[in-house]
């Protein structure tokens, strides 16, 4: 659904303020159709282990997002007669109901729309679900965005997991899972050993600095109140269900559209990548065997650059990419992030000494990938136009291109009222909290 110029009406009702929007607006909540999740396959993970006594009532954060729709389904279908799964999901702009609604009618799974942010809504979740177990996947995630918008990772991820930490030791939680990142060890030269768990963190992005202080605020409560707490940090996960603003289903959707896939910088840096299902299995290996206290990585050797990643979705497209002229004909290099890790690197011995390794090699899961989003990757989430651009803009659930946010008027510019009086947005704002009487 895109949307036009849209009054807005004050608090007081006195004026409108006409805000020139020109972008698209994503409904995660609205966009739900009966075509799309009946006939997606409903793709979970394979282990299953004996149950824990302690944990019965699990709420799972961000569960109408990527990673973590793939672990609700995989807790709700697989122990059934055990954990009762509550989804608990703000609804941004990357979440969908498509993602799990196919659980609707299960007697152990309940979807509540909160915000993490809101100390309010986790107590009344908290309480309503009797919940003695979190995974706490919600973040803001997508590193371009950080660099734009940073003040709203910090909110999300660190204030976030704050107020999920603070009401989990008023309520009394079992067990805790901190869900973070790879990123918060920050660049790994190429040739360096693989680090370990006890390695230092050394952020060097907007999104990666907010989950390592989320972590700060973990170890925090693990410390001062001995709060049950494992933290997890992952390298990149992709598969089906993944919101196409990261590298892999944005190029899988721009080759369906037949168009160019857009690269950041020279293409050369390489991430480490862990298939959907194979994460989640992980998970439930972690949250069965795990040991209260601990970190684990969770670690994968498909160690693959941006450009390796343009040639093997090339191949699988069946398009001519070997020859420097044809791999040009589909491939743009635009402007790198102000600043890009070269690669990460992580040891996960000590996950693996739980008994778990990956089990889909990255050919094999890319072109289940592929296939999934040629059947759903245009209808999933609403009009994806502009998340395709090379650096959309976010704001909620309204989505610009670059080009698009730049032309828009800022903050310290006139807007135009019903009256057509000319209002900045200082004069608006003290309007607003006079009640009308400015």
């Amino acid at each position: 659904m895109s949307a036009v110029e849209s009054p807005e009406l004050l608090p007081n009702g006195a004026h409108y303020v006409k805000r020139r929007r020109d972008s698209t607006i994503l409904n995660p909540k609205s966009y739900v159709t009966a075509e799309l999740w009946k006939q997606a396959p409903v793709l979970k993970g394979s282990t299953k282990f004996e149950p824990l006594p302690e944990s019965r009532n699990i709420l799972i954060t961000g569960g109408a997002g990527f990673i973590a729709c793939w672990f609700v389904r995989h807790l709700t279908l697989t122990y059934p007669d055990h954990y009762n799964i509550v989804s608990f999901d703000k609804l941004d702009y990357c979440a969908s109901l498509n993602n799990t609604r196919i659980l609707d009618g299960c007697p152990n799974f309940t979807f509540e729309q909160g915000d993490i942010t809101s100390p309010s809504d986790v107590k009344k979740c908290l309480r309503k679900h009797k919940i003695d177990t979190i995974f706490h996947f919600a973040a803001q995630s997508h590193v371009d965005l950080s660099f734009g918008n940073s003040y709203q990772f910090t909110n999300t991820n660190v204030y976030g997991t704050h107020v999920l930490l603070e009401r989990a030791r008023e309520h009394g939680i079992a067990r805790f899972i901190h869900i973070s990142t790879d990123e918060v060890y920050g660049d790994v030269p190429i040739g360096a050993a693989d680090l370990s768990e006890t390695s230092l963190l050394a952020p060097t992005n907007p999104y990666s600095a907010s989950k390592a202080a989320a972590e700060m605020m973990v170890s925090a409560y693990r410390s001062s109140f001995k709060l049950p707490l494992i933290t997890v940090r992952s390298n990149n996960v992709y598969g089906p269900h993944q919101f196409p603003e990261k590298i892999i289903p944005k190029f899988i959707m721009l080759l369906q559209r037949k168009s160019k896939l857009l690269v950041h910088g020279d293409g050369s840096p390489t991430r480490r990548y862990v298939y959907a299902g194979d994460i989640v299995d992980a998970l439930d290996t972690i949250f069965h065997k795990g040991t209260i206290g601990q970190i684990y990585n969770i670690a994968s050797k498909d160690e693959i650059s941006n450009t390796d990643i343009c040639h093997r979705l090339l191949e699988i497209f069946g398009l001519p990419h070997k020859s420097p002229q044809d791999f040009l004909k589909w491939v743009q290099h635009t402007e790198d992030r102000p600043f890009n890790d070269q690669r990460y690197a992580t040891d996960g011995a000590k996950l693996a000494a739980l008994g778990w390794q990956p089990k889909t090699s990255f050919e094999e899961g890319l072109q289940s990938t592929v296939k999934w989003y040629q059947r759903f990757g245009e209808v999933w989430w609403g009009d994806i136009s502009r998340v395709l651009t090379p650096f959309p803009v976010v704001e909620g659930t309204e989505i610009w291109t670059k080009e698009e946010h730049d032309a828009l008027p800022s903050d310290e510019e006139t807007a135009l009222g019903e009256n057509d009086s000319l209002w900045t947005t200082k004069a608006l704002n003290n309007l607003q909290a006079s009640g009308g009487t400015v």
